[in-house]
């Protein structure tokens, strides 16, 4: 009775290593990622492209506008890993020190432009006044919008497109209005315009000149960064693979 007892304990004890070690291999990590609406498409064959060679590792992805992210990771929104669509929202969360600074740097670049479905003949931002309603994303949390307002001021039409502006809650949704109809047309990255237009054409890119440089940073968060699985993730975003798939997108890489 004492030896079947002995040996009862030692396969129980067995099987039960068994299963706490077969946990981590079956769960390695999870990675949060909250990422700009405008790179969706982009993200999510990277993170596919990732999961192939990390088959343990489980990727959750929230997109949606810059600020809005911004806002939830300070609200306490599990995130590993944060893009932002300019560097306005990045330097918010390095202030409240929820980024590790060490891990901040350039992902990619854009381009804004102006499309839309008008007939009219639209060559650039002093033909604007021509039009009835144009979509941009909110300035308050969509960096497209921010950028959109700062073009307006700089080249002077500011005050000729008072109440003729529709605020999306992000860039994709200012791009369906144009792609609708519903607005004359929208002020949209370049990335985005090719990716989902079908009616709406581009009729003209914003100067650089007039706007920041339309950046996308990426670091980790504070709990990103003391994890091996976010660490690596952010390696292979640098990677040259990464830069071939944005390149594919129609993102400028300089």
């Amino acid at each position: 009775m004492e030896i079947a007892m002995k040996r009862f304990v030692t396969f129980f004890a067995f099987i039960l290593c068994s299963a706490i070690l077969a946990v981590p291999a079956a769960f390695a990590g999870e990675l949060n990622l909250s990422v700009a609406a405008s790179l969706k498409e982009t993200m999510n064959e990277l993170a596919d492209t990732f999961a192939r060679k990390h088959r343990n590792v489980k990727i959750l992805k929230n997109y949606g506008p810059s600020g809005a992210l911004a806002k939830q990771i300070e609200s306490g929104a599990p995130a590993d890993l944060f893009i932002s669509a300019n560097l306005e929202w990045m330097d918010y969360l390095k202030k409240r020190r929820l980024v590790e600074p060490s891990t901040i740097g350039n992902f990619a670049y854009n381009t804004l432009v102006f499309a839309g479905t008008t007939t009219r003949k639209i060559a650039g931002m002093k033909d604007l006044a021509k039009l009835q309603r144009i979509a941009i994303g909110s300035p308050r949390s969509v960096p497209a919008g921010d950028y959109a307002m700062e073009a307006f001021k700089n080249s002077g039409v500011e005050k000729e497109l008072a109440g003729k502006l529709v605020m999306a809650k992000d860039v994709r949704e200012a791009m369906k209005y144009a792609e609708l109809g519903e607005v004359d047309g929208a002020f949209v990255y370049r990335t985005d315009a090719l990716l989902l237009s079908r009616q709406a054409k581009i009729l003209f890119t914003v100067p650089e000149g007039l706007h920041e440089r339309v950046t996308f940073p990426v670091a980790l968060t504070v709990t990103g960064a003391n994890k091996a699985e976010a660490q690596e993730f952010l390696r292979f975003l640098h990677s040259a693979e990464a830069k071939e798939v944005l390149a594919r997108y129609g993102f400028p890489m300089k």
